[in-house]
C-alpha cells in the first residue's frame, strides 16, 4: 500500500494536468452546467463505464485536429490480414528478439476467432494450461489496429510462460503481478511508426511533425495516464473492505469517495447503498487483483527505457523500437526466465539496474 502511494505521488501531477485539459475540452463540448469548474467531472463523459481510459473521446481531446491520422486498420484490411496473420506478426516480433517460435499446439488449440456454433467469452486472455509448454490465447481477433496491439500484448503473457517453463512449478509466475501485465505492453511501446512502416503497415520514410507527435502522445496519455488512478483505487477499496475499515453499510459511499479523490469523477445520478457500483467491475466479483495493472502501467515504461538503452538507442524514447535487437532480447529473456524464483527487486535490477520501480 505504501509503495502504490509512493508511485502515485510521482505520477499524480501528470494526471492532474491531463484531467484539467480534459475538463476544458468537455466544457467546450457540453457547457459549464454539465461540467462545472472546481467539481468532479461526470464519469460517463469520458466514454468508458469506469472513466478508466479516455481513448473513446480522443476525437475531443485531440490537440491538433486531423493532423496525422495514421490508419493502420485500413492498411491491415487492404493487405488481407486475418486473425492468424495478425498473431503471426506478433510472434515475428518476439522471434526477432531471440524468443522461440510458438509451439504447434499453440496454433492448434488457441481460439483466435469467434466460433460460429456457440456463445463464447471474447475477452482476450492468455493461458498456461499445464506449466509444461501448453500455452494458448483466447481472443476473437478482428482486423483492427486495437486488436493488433492486443494480440502483441497477449503474446507477452505467452512468452513469459514459455520463458520460465524450466522453473519448478511454484516458481512459474511473474516476478510480481505487475510484471506479467507489463511484458506485452512493453512490446506495444516498441510498435512505433518506424516499426509499423518497417513491416509495411505505414508508409516508409514519413517525417512526423511536432503537431503529429503531440497528438500521438495525447493518444497514449488518454490510455496510459488516465488509467493510473483507477488502477490504484480498485484494490484500495478492496483492502478497506477486507480490513474492516470500510463497513458493509458504506461499500458504495466509500467507492465514490475514492473515485472523487483519485480520478476526479462523480456519478452522473445520485447513488446510495442500495447500489453496489464496485460490483460492475469484473475484477471485484471475480476476485482478480487490480494493483497489477497500476504497477504494470509504471513498469512498462521503465522496462522500455532499459531495453532501449541495452539496444544502444540514443534518440527520443518514443521513437525507440527494440524490434530485431539481439542484446535487448537477451536481457529481456534472462529476466523472464527467472519467473518468481527470486524476489521481484532482483528481477527488476537484472533488467533495469535499479531495485525500485
Amino acid at each position: 500500500e505504501a509503495e502504490t502511494d509512493r508511485l502515485w505521488s510521482q505520477v499524480k501531477p501528470l494526471y492532474d494536468g491531463l484531467h484539467c485539459y480534459a475538463r476544458g475540452k468537455l466544457q467546450s463540448e457540453y457547457g459549464k452546467e454539465l461540467v462545472p469548474d472546481g467539481k468532479p467531472v461526470p464519469a460517463h463523459l469520458f466514454g468508458n463505464m469506469w472513466a478508466q481510459q479516455w481513448n473513446n473521446i480522443y476525437d475531443l481531446l485531440e490537440p491538433y485536429s486531423g493532423v496525422s491520422n495514421l490508419d493502420v486498420t485500413a492498411e491491415l484490411k487492404k493487405q488481407g490480414y486475418d486473425a492468424k496473420r495478425m498473431t503471426e506478426s506478433a510472434e515475428l516480433f518476439y522471434v526477432s528478439l531471440g524468443f522461440p517460435e510458438l509451439p504447434d499446439s499453440f496454433w492448434e488449440r488457441s481460439m483466435l476467432t469467434r466460433p460460429r456454433d456457440r456463445e463464447v467469452d471474447c475477452y482476450a486472455s492468455a493461458w498456461n494450461i499445464d506449466g509444461k509448454g501448453d500455452v494458448r490465447i483466447k481472443q476473437c481477433i478482428q482486423t483492427t489496429e486495437e486488436d493488433l496491439y492486443t494480440v502483441y500484448h497477449e503474446l507477452g503473457h505467452i512468452y513469459y510462460n514459455l520463458s520460465y517453463v524450466d522453473q519448478p512449478y511454484l516458481f512459474q509466475g511473474g516476478a510480481h503481478d505487475g510484471f506479467h501485465e507489463a511484458i506485452g505492453d512493453t512490446i506495444n511501446l516498441s510498435m512505433t511508426e518506424g516499426y509499423l512502416a518497417s513491416v509495411g503497415l505505414l508508409p516508409k520514410g514519413m517525417k512526423s511533425s511536432r503537431e503529429a507527435l503531440i497528438n500521438r502522445q495525447m493518444k497514449v496519455a488518454s490510455e496510459k495516464i488516465a488509467f493510473l488512478p483507477f488502477g490504484k483505487l480498485v484494490d484500495q477499496w478492496r483492502w478497506g473492505v477486507f480490513s474492516g475499515a470500510i463497513p458493509p453499510e458504506k461499500y458504495n459511499e466509500a467507492w465514490w469517495e475514492l473515485r472523487r479523490k483519485y480520478q476526479g469523477v462523480e456519478a452522473q445520478i445520485a447513488r446510495s447503498e442500495a447500489d453496489f457500483d464496485p460490483g460492475a467491475k469484473y475484477h471485484v466479483p471475480g476476485n482478480t487483483p487490480y494493483t497489477r495493472y497500476f504497477l504494470s502501467f509504471v513498469l512498462q515504461f521503465q522496462f522500455h527505457r532499459a531495453l532501449c538503452e541495452a539496444a544502444g538507442f540514443t534518440g527520443p524514447l518514443h521513437e525507440c523500437s527494440i524490434y530485431g535487437n539481439e542484446e535487448a532480447g537477451r536481457r529481456f529473456r534472462e529476466m523472464l526466465a527467472q519467473g518468481v524464483s527470486q524476489p521481484w527487486q532482483d528481477a527488476l535490477e537484472k533488467l533495469t539496474g535499479t531495485r525500485q520501480m
